[in-house]
């Protein structure tokens, strides 16, 4: 009886152990795959704040009269030029 005792510990310590170097194995599959993400998040971040730099330079009032008035010869009309609609 004694035998038979000690071999099921023994075999329940070992299922324990195998079970202990599973989940540290996944542990350190699921931090690096952490690890990577971050990386990822924050390379998106940089490019974000690259995105939103360009836009805002893009979008800005001098660059918008610029271009209208190079590429699309836009002015702005002269006082006789100007109609009033009324209702």
């Amino acid at each position: 009886m004694t035998r038979f005792l000690v071999i099921v510990l023994l075999l329940a310590n070992v299922v324990a152990a195998i079970g202990v170097v599973h989940a540290r194995h996944q542990h350190r599959q699921l931090f690096v795959e952490l690890t990577r993400l971050v990386d990822e998040r924050d390379e998106l971040n940089i490019d974000f704040g690259r995105l939103q730099l360009e836009q805002a330079t893009w979008a800005e009032a001098n660059r918008i009269d610029q271009v209208a008035r190079a590429r699309l010869g836009m002015k702005f009309p002269e006082a006789g030029e100007i109609v009033v609609v009324r209702p």
